[in-house]
């Protein structure tokens, strides 16, 4: 009993004591406070409340203030119309977890359920993706670090109480008064039905803080909402902007990338595979023995166990490439769409001079980007059920976090869109479609399968977690 309490112990130590405290006092993966000449940032956690946010709201455009709220998503779902109130009128809206409840008593998984819920609450009443992430009491546990890469983490760097009534407004307004000065991030509350708040107590705060931006006002301040504090922070030290910082790996997982690619350069040796020269290099192959269940292909061809197959890799140092220059995980798709229209004539050309060609069955591959290949002849088929589709899946997972920028972090919740699947074409399909072709065919601006998969790649767009109008942009070539 006493070993169990004492790794108990450990557990909650390293799990949610240890990153809390390192957060706090040095402000590790987190922004609690600003650099400014005359701007402070306004925050509010809780709401939205149908009695105390609309006389907020009033109140930041009566001076012209501008905040960040960060919203409980069981609160926000029964009040969408202040959220897009909340947008229409300039400020920013963030997560504050779907119910308020502490981090460190949710396991990883159901944090980032409660966050994914939020989100698509946002986005749905304003349109828009939150970037922006409080923890409840702003606890953080280990995990928050290291999967929620996408998101911001904000503090703050002034906290009074005033989800009490006893303090009172007047008590309330001295201690607000104190952080008068350029560069606060304060927290306020804008609802008191939390758990341990008064649920009258947002009353007093509204009375506070009307005399706190007042006595700001007369001192020439702005109140601005949490991305502009991050914005005039970042100029203030120099810095490029934060999205940009935030896309350059950082020194661990560049050594990754490197010990990564390294095994790759291993593995192409060992297995003797084959670079196709046109398409930017994106593909390598290797003839080999297929082993596996039968796969059932169009017209009645299949592929069924030791058969010979060309089977394709993507080559992981110009996959890193592209995901280095790409804004999003569809970017990635149309160019890699690309760049196949363009690599499978070329393929044919140098399968043509192989012998062992008349011996092959068909082109096989597995990848977890696989929407829209349909158009290039390919049949898309599951994986069967099994260790080996589950250690696929792990790899693929773990290949496609070390090589993007931000990981899988932009996919969220959403595990159906990039699932690892296999992708198969019978060797008569793939002579019909690519060995009469001259190899620069694919080089015209758009063929009809390069549309056509573009136009598969637009549900995709929509499955991801990105907002509308970029999404857009990037799938316009």
């Amino acid at each position: 009993m006493e070993n169990l309490m004492l790794w108990g112990f450990y557990i909650l130590t390293f799990y949610a004591f240890l990153p809390g405290l390192i957060s706090r006092t040095f402000g590790f993966r987190v922004f609690k406070r600003g650099r400014a000449d005359r701007e402070i940032a306004l925050t509010f956690d809780d709401g939205p409340d149908p009695k105390y946010t609309p006389l907020l709201l009033n109140l930041l455009a009566k001076y012209n203030a501008k905040a960040t709220f960060f919203v409980v998503g069981a609160n926000a779902e029964k009040h969408p119309e202040l959220l897009r109130r909340m947008k229409d009128e300039g400020h920013v809206i963030g997560i504050h977890n779907y119910v308020h409840k502490s981090n460190w008593v949710m396991r990883p998984k159901e944090v980032r359920r409660q966050i994914y819920r939020t989100s698509e609450i946002i986005r749905d009443a304003t349109g828009l993706t939150s970037v922006f992430y409080r923890p409840p009491w702003g606890i953080v546990n280990l995990f928050d670090f290291s999967r929620l890469g996408y998101l911001q983490i904000i503090l703050w760097s002034a906290m009074f109480g005033d989800w009490r009534t006893r303090l009172g407004a007047e008590r309330l307004t001295k201690r607000m008064l104190k952080k008068l000065r350029p560069g606060e991030v304060l927290l306020l509350h804008d609802c008191g039905t939390t758990l341990g708040a008064d649920e009258g107590a947002p009353a007093n705060m509204l009375r506070a803080l009307e005399s706190y931006m007042l006595a700001g006002q007369e001192k020439g301040y702005r109140f601005v909402t949490i991305q502009e504090m991050i914005d005039l922070t970042d100029q203030a030290l120099g810095k490029q902007p934060r999205a940009v910082r935030q896309a350059k790996p950082g020194l661990a997982k560049r050594l990754l990338i490197g010990l990564w690619l390294g095994w790759e350069r291993l593995f192409h040796l060992l297995f003797r595979l084959v670079p196709v020269k046109e398409g930017g290099g994106m593909f390598h192959y290797r003839i080999r023995t297929y082993h596996g269940q039968t796969l059932q292909l169009p017209e009645g061809q299949q592929i069924a166990s030791n058969d010979k197959i060309v089977e394709l890799h993507f080559d992981n140092k110009r996959l890193l490439e592209v995901m280095r220059t790409s804004k999003s995980l569809v970017q990635v798709a149309i160019i890699m769409i690309r760049e196949v229209e363009k690599a499978l004539p070329g393929m044919a050309q140098q399968l043509a001079a192989r012998r062992e060609l008349g011996e092959v069955r068909g082109i096989y591959g597995i990848s977890m980007i696989n929407r829209g290949s349909e158009n290039f002849g390919f049949t898309v088929l599951d994986l069967p059920k099994g260790i080996f589709s589950r250690l696929t899946q792990v790899y693929l997972k773990l290949l496609l976090s070390v090589l993007h920028p931000t990981g899988l972090s932009r996919l969220k919740d959403k595990r159906s869109v990039l699932s690892p699947k296999i992708m198969a074409m019978s060797m008569k399909e793939f002579n019909r479609r690519y060995v009469s072709k001259p190899p620069n065919e694919g080089n015209r601006p758009e063929s009809a399968s390069s549309a056509e998969a573009r136009e598969q790649l637009q549900p995709v767009a929509r499955d991801l977690s990105y907002n509308a109008n970029k999404t857009a942009k990037e799938l316009i070539p």
